[in-house]
């Protein structure tokens, strides 16, 4: 009796936070409509098709690192390198596309291969956080921080301390910057990664086993859980996800940059907790995430619509991202 109450609790908390979450999403798009300039003809801007694939454009980079950083905190971790991960994966793919002496004759292969390299690299990358994190026992803030100062500083190693440009033109690079910059291309991966990692998290035993370490890590051990081996797979699967921010970051602003991703550690940990992610582990979900991220883009994009100053903005965005996280996991004091 006294399992099936709990559960009825569970059930009631699952239904609540899902109201919270969806109540702030239309919130927000409530807020976009009222605020939205017009354009000529009377329409609102914000609502047109447009602008919405344009917010699902911009959220990409954010959405695709906040996918991975959700399993890693749900796992009761952080992870503050991801931002610099993505700098180094554009800064490695841009190097070996202009690289006259790595091009190829296959275009196929030639655009390929400075895509696995950087995949690879971030991939070990958070393969080495999560060696540093479960195997070690150093706390993740401070593995990850550490990571976050020596991944951008080999960035720059790469980069010798400057950007590497992707032209425009018929070039092996122009045709990667072409390619991976594509408005449809860059929403359609990230719909595939959401519902990839959706159905990871949610249908497959290795995504319970990520929610029960965050839950109770002491008794997934007692249960015979590889607690290690789980967390060695977030931390890696964050890195790779980071890389793949890295890549389309490089085609859409068509360099390689060793200052890219600065403070977006930050901006995909909002986008978690505000998609109803317990920074505690062990509560938490994608679709939230997928939700947070959009509220998020969406915020951003009003203020922009209305030309509001940079710094103003992120006064504003702190506050509102304080507000919609009230409204995320306000619970009442008992």
């Amino acid at each position: 009796m006294k399992n099936i109450f709990h559960q009825l609790l569970n059930n009631i908390n699952t239904y609540s936070m899902n109201y919270r979450r969806y109540l702030a999403l239309l919130l927000i798009i409530f807020v976009g409509v009222i605020f939205s300039p017009k354009s000529g003809n009377g329409s609102i801007i914000f609502l047109e098709p447009e602008n919405m694939t344009d917010i699902i454009r911009q959220i990409s980079e954010i959405g695709i690192i906040a996918l991975g950083m959700t399993l890693v905190i749900i796992s009761a971790g952080i992870d503050l390198s991801v931002g610099s991960i993505l700098a180094l994966s554009a800064c490695v793919v841009s190097f070996f596309l202009t690289d006259a002496s790595f091009s190829s004759s296959n275009v196929f292969l030639g655009i390929l291969s400075p895509i696995i390299i950087a995949l690879i690299i971030s991939t070990i990358i958070g393969l080495l956080n999560g060696l540093a994190v479960a195997y070690l026992k150093i706390q993740p803030f401070i593995v990850t921080l550490a990571m976050m100062f020596g991944v951008r500083g080999l960035a720059r190693i790469v980069t010798n301390n400057a950007n590497i440009d992707i032209g425009f033109g018929d070039d092996l690079a122009s045709n990667f910057a072409e390619i991976f910059s594509e408005k449809y291309l860059v929403i359609m991966i990230y719909i595939i990664l959401c519902i990839i990692l959706s159905v990871l998290f949610k249908r497959t035993i290795y995504g319970r086993l990520i929610r029960a370490i965050g839950d109770n890590r002491r008794a997934a051990k007692y249960t015979g859980i590889a607690i290690e081996k789980i967390q060695l797979g977030v931390y890696a699967l964050c890195g790779f996800l980071a890389g793949l921010a890295g890549i389309i970051h490089a085609a859409q602003n068509h360099q390689g940059s060793p200052n890219a991703g600065v403070m977006y550690e930050l901006e995909a940990i909002a986008a978690v907790v505000i998609g109803g992610t317990a920074l505690s582990g062990g509560k938490g979900s994608i679709s939230g995430t997928i939700i947070g991220t959009l509220i998020m883009g969406i915020m951003t994009n009003i203020l922009r619509l209305n030309n509001v100053d940079a710094n103003i903005e992120m006064v504003l965005k702190s506050i509102i991202i304080i507000i919609a996280v009230k409204i995320q996991t306000g619970r009442s004091e008992s």
